[in-house]
């Protein structure tokens, strides 16, 4: 049991800064590319926050570990929204731009209601996913055509700002891309490794571990940027983040472990994990439209949200199986 839990806090951290790496690197490159700096940030950046749950859950379906790479993908959508935008508003109250309730929420709405459609008969397969993987490139090419088209000169400033004091040779961000990747591959298999072999010491499913440890593990770049963006005062990119990172999850990180694998659902996930997570979907739309206000979520909302966290995780370990 020991080394298993060395091998997730080992393998965790290893994950999350070998993601940074691998961000930095490709981010950097991509800019020598000629790349313009705001599909960067989007697309380069939005799928490097997202790497440690896209290997970890291809690892999981690749070694026939089902349950963690679902429990990994909507366990850190649960997270992302009861969690890290529970502590974000706890710390200061988060205002939504019209834009986000317009455009980014209802679709995140209607592709969790995919997500659900597709599990109903508790089997993902490659169809399934093929899907996922068409719909996910259909929102990023109009995301960024509609950026390119009414392009956010703040954002874009922002971006160009930091890659420019991030600056590296070409074989430098060659170097840490391949670095970061090889290093998120062995630092995944680690993970893994950990968290099966607790699951199965303790006689509880993947699914669990996955939507507990592994999900909160492979979430912490969220948070971390999410509440570093609300003491600043950024809380359009707090809200971003989670919205990003939870269509990336559903999407892509399910996506391409079905892709490799066609991948069967334990029941619970259907009846318990997919209707809380489109449950707090449906309560961030509601919370960030707002009643006869702009939107935004305050402190009784975030510690609603977090309390919801709460109770679902503690529900999962009282009645882990």
């Amino acid at each position: 049991m020991i080394w298993s839990i060395v091998s997730i806090v080992l393998g965790t951290a290893l994950l999350l800064w070998s993601a940074g790496l691998f961000v930095s690197g490709a981010a950097a490159l991509s800019s020598r590319l000629g790349v313009p700096p705001l599909v960067v940030g989007m697309v380069v950046v939005g799928f490097g926050t997202s790497a440690p749950e896209i290997v970890v859950s291809i690892l999981a379906a690749v070694q026939g570990n089902p349950g963690l790479a679902f429990g990994n993908a909507y366990g850190s959508n649960i997270t992302n929204i009861a969690l890290i935008l529970g502590v974000t508003a706890l710390i200061s109250p988060i205002v939504v731009a019209s834009q986000v309730v317009r455009k980014e929420l209802p679709i995140l709405l209607g592709v969790t209601a995919l997500a659900v459609v597709q599990m109903w008969d508790l089997e993902l397969s490659r169809a399934d996913a093929w899907v996922l993987m068409l719909v996910f490139g259909g929102v990023m090419v109009w995301t960024v055509w509609l950026a390119l088209k009414v392009p956010d000169e703040r954002m874009s400033d922002e971006i160009s700002k930091e890659l420019a004091a991030h600056t590296m040779s070409l074989g430098r961000s060659i170097l840490c891309l391949v670095a970061g990747l090889v290093l998120l591959v062995v630092s995944s298999r680690a993970l893994v490794y950990g968290a099966v072999e607790i699951a199965h010491s303790l006689g509880v499913s993947d699914l669990v571990i996955g939507l507990t440890v592994v999900a909160v593990g492979t979430s912490l770049p969220e948070l971390a940027s999410s509440v570093v963006a609300a003491r600043r005062g950024e809380h359009d990119l707090a809200v971003g983040n989670v919205i990003g990172s939870n269509l990336f999850n559903t999407l892509v990180v399910v996506g391409i472990a079905g892709v490799i694998q066609p991948i069967e659902a334990e029941p619970l996930l259907l009846s318990r994990d997919l209707l809380v997570m489109s449950v707090l979907t449906v309560m961030l739309l509601v919370m960030s439209l707002g009643i006869k206000r702009q939107g935004r979520i305050n402190r009784v909302e975030g510690l609603t949200l977090l309390v919801a966290y709460v109770g679902y995780t503690s529900y999962l370990m009282l009645t882990a199986k």
